[in-house]
């Protein structure tokens, strides 16, 4: 108990002090408190915005009623509720706060956090397979993945997501933190919840989008025997490379930091300051505010329907057929 005390005591928060051994909000914030709830106020609304772009776009325009946007259309729905319900929980209740005493709202916080960064990162797995039948069997990529199977996909996304957020939460274990539970218990529901939540989906898709370069590079090469324009070729080679390490990248810096510090945090307890888990679960979450600009400001077509969006265009007539 001693050990505890001492570490919360030299926890520092730039929005919180500890008084009578409880988390409190200062009366008169720091500045750095200040900038910092307008930082993530900011990134909440652009993480809504995005999405909400996404999602309007592939539901007004029938250019774009395709499986693979459907999938992208479930992204930007758990995206978007993650800026509309995750962020501003976090933001007036924080990690710091459900850290050390837990209750209804913490468990509904910490229920709708799992449950909607579980159906993102699903969702990226469910796009990775989606592409790897698109690149590399096309002749059978539309018998393979249709409407129907789409369908499957997303429900079975949020069923599992929902299993995880809600079981995670009446397990009494939330944000790498061993409450009344042995740390036995701890470590199992933790390492179970990273498993099926995080280190198959990206295992998965590191298999695929590996699969996928290796199968772009030969066609490529074919194109190269064929045309011999190496220019050409090079800058597809270049382009593709790009596409895919951005693609992996950015979600692995957002993501493997969190789940390595949670699967690690009942073993050091003792020494994890909780501002380190809240920056974690931030960068985290800010994963739902670049979904949009990497799978959809990728696409032309989709920021042909973004500018007819924001000019206000789609009010002045039908253009549900336009084609983008």
């Amino acid at each position: 108990m001693e050990s505890t005390l001492n570490r919360t005591n030299t926890d520092l928060h730039p929005c919180y002090e500890l008084q009578d051994l409880t988390y409190i909000f200062i009366n008169s914030p720091s500045l750095i408190c200040v900038l910092l709830y307008i930082f993530l106020a900011l990134l909440s609304v652009i993480t809504t915005c995005g999405n909400l772009l996404v999602i309007i776009s592939i539901i007004y325009f029938k250019q774009l009623h395709t499986p693979t946007n459907y999938l992208i259309l479930s992204l930007g729905v758990a995206d978007l509720l993650v800026g509309v319900l995750v962020f501003p929980f976090n933001m007036a209740f924080t990690v710091t706060s459900c850290w050390f005493y837990e209750n209804l709202f913490c468990k509904v916080r910490g229920s709708f956090d799992v449950t909607l960064s579980t159906a993102s990162i699903l969702n990226l797995c469910c796009i990775s397979i989606d592409r790897y039948y698109a690149v590399c069997q096309p002749l059978t990529y539309r018998t393979k993945i249709n409407d129907r199977v789409t369908c499957v996909m997303i429900l079975v996304i949020w069923g599992v997501s929902a299993f995880i957020g809600i079981g995670i939460v009446v397990a009494g274990f939330n944000q790498g933190k061993c409450e009344e539970s042995c740390l036995l218990d701890a470590l199992i529901s933790t390492t179970l919840a990273c498993i099926f939540a995080f280190y198959i989906p990206v295992l998965i898709m590191l298999s695929i989008y590996l699969k996928i370069f290796l199968v772009a590079q030969k066609q490529v090469k074919c194109i190269q025997c064929s045309t011999k324009s190496g220019a050409a070729v090079s800058k597809m080679e270049r382009k593709a490379t790009k596409t895919l390490a951005i693609v992996m990248g950015v979600f692995l810096f957002c993501w493997t930091p969190y789940f390595l510090c949670i699967v690690f945090q009942p073993l050091t307890y003792d020494v994890t300051p909780v501002v380190v888990i809240e920056t974690l679960n931030w960068l985290a979450l800010s994963n739902s505010m670049l979904n949009p600009l990497i799978y959809a400001f990728f696409y032309s077509w989709f920021r042909s329907a973004f500018r007819m969006i924001i000019t206000g265009k789609i009010f002045q007539g039908n253009f549900t057929n336009s084609k983008l």
